[in-house]
């Protein structure tokens, strides 16, 4: 079916009190198995460029994206392309001909006034070209380049009186808020501050997007989803079920080298989670 927009997945979720996942694709594998975890339950899906990505590819964009829009025009389930933290004025600029329909633009890292400044310039370029843009406020933490944060630290976490300002002040059309989670965590362990999702859903009048989704169980996804959240973002629960799942191959078949047979139940895994993830965002 033909590509969809990020803004219009998100927009449904949001309409609906439901959530859109989100995963970040770093090989074709990840392509294909997003795609089809989302098939086997029938629902939406967001394929994520990161900028991280983008430099493991040798600092190019289009291969990746060509090869995600390939993909999700031949699929069953509505799928949208985002370009995700996005720190390079440079790459920004490549999105709307690379496919994508929405950026995160990340200027988190600077100081309220100068995030503020900077995703002000990119929202404006970006809303120019057709773009639909999310910013983060808050310190998510757990990137890669970037100082180790404690989640649960005073001053982490979005303030929500902040965050009305920043809305009104940037333009954005959803925010990424930090409420206890953390990019990268390879255990299922995060617990997310409802009271401040509460006080955050009440406080905007934009989708609130979660980072960081990989580090928490099944049922604290569900209660993000119940409390506002609506998109979800995924990424390292994905590594971790492909590189799990290729080192047990392996394991159990040192003679293996060709590379298609630990593709192949890497990427089974990771359409595996998918659906999984879904299935817990739709949870009552």
């Amino acid at each position: 079916m033909p590509l969809s927009t990020t803004g219009e997945l998100v927009g449904r979720a949001t309409a609906n009190r439901s959530a859109v996942a989100a995963f970040n694709i770093i090989t074709l594998e990840h392509v294909e198995a997003v795609i089809a975890g989302a098939e086997s339950v029938d629902a939406p899906v967001v394929l994520q460029v990161s900028e991280n990505a983008v430099t493991f590819r040798h600092g190019r964009l289009l291969p990746l994206a060509r090869a995600a829009v390939a993909a999700a025009e031949r699929a069953a389930v509505p799928v949208a392309l985002h370009l995700d933290h996005v720190r390079s004025n440079a790459l920004l600029r490549q999105a709307p001909d690379a496919g994508f329909s929405s950026v995160m633009y990340d200027a988190s890292q600077l100081s309220y006034a100068d995030n503020l400044a900077a995703t002000r310039a990119a929202a404006d370029w970006a809303h120019a070209q057709g773009l639909w843009v999310e910013a983060e406020l808050g310190e998510i933490g757990g990137k890669s380049g970037r100082p180790a944060l404690d989640a649960h630290a005073p001053g982490a976490r979005t303030d929500p009186d902040q965050a009305r300002a920043f809305v009104a002040e940037s333009g954005v059309d959803a925010l990424a808020v930090a409420i206890g989670t953390t990019h990268a965590m390879t255990t299922r362990t995060a617990t997310l501050d409802h009271a401040l999702l509460k006080r955050l859903s009440a406080a905007l009048d934009v989708p609130l997007v979660l980072h960081g989704s990989s580090g928490l169980p099944d049922g604290e996804l569900a209660a993000a989803v119940t409390g506002g959240i609506a998109k979800v973002n995924v990424g390292t629960a994905l590594n971790i079920a492909m590189t799990g799942a290729i080192r047990e191959f392996l394991t159990a078949h040192p003679e293996a080298v060709d590379s298609r047979s630990y593709l192949t139940v890497g990427r089974e895994a990771m359409a595996r989670t998918v659906a999984a993830v879904i299935g817990a965002l739709a949870a009552p």
